[in-house]
């Protein structure tokens, strides 16, 4: 275990982060899928999550949920999609439920607490990572298909 992942199971371990924890990649989350995007959401702006979120779903429904591994990474101010009272919450957990994976960079939560005076709490579908703009240039690199509604 990387260094970064075992301090955030520590601070996972103490409950100051809400949702599990996750490394790079679930590389066998989707192991027959023959169809991988990652979906980038970095804006506080409800109309651009309802897009992306009808992205991911037009994915899941063209493909079929077992022929398409769908992840979006959201950071900076697109982070706020995943908090736990956001607008879109029970979709995500929704969307979540059909094989969508939600991600949330651990990094603009650091940030966030900074302000808040603790860590964000997060819809219980996001899944965090170290850092957003890595995980969306790893899963680029593993032939990840790139969308930014």
């Amino acid at each position: 275990m990387r260094n970064h992942q075992k301090i955030l199971s520590a601070l996972a371990l103490f409950g100051l982060i809400a949702g599990p924890i996750v490394g790079v990649a679930d590389d066998d989350s989707h192991p027959f899928a023959t169809h991988h995007y990652v979906i980038q959401v970095s804006q506080d702006d409800s109309a651009r999550w309802t897009l992306a979120l009808n992205n991911a779903q037009n994915l899941l429904n063209h493909y079929g949920p077992s022929d398409v591994e769908v992840i979006v990474v959201t950071f900076g101010p697109g982070l706020h999609m995943l908090l736990k009272d956001s607008k879109v919450a029970q979709r995500v957990q929704s969307i979540a439920a059909e094989g969508v994976e939600f991600d949330a960079c651990h990094n603009t939560m650091e940030g966030m607490a900074k302000k808040l005076g603790h860590m964000p709490v997060l819809n219980p579908a996001a899944k965090v990572v170290p850092a957003g703009v890595v995980r969306i240039g790893e899963l680029e690199g593993k032939g990840f298909a790139y969308l930014k509604p």
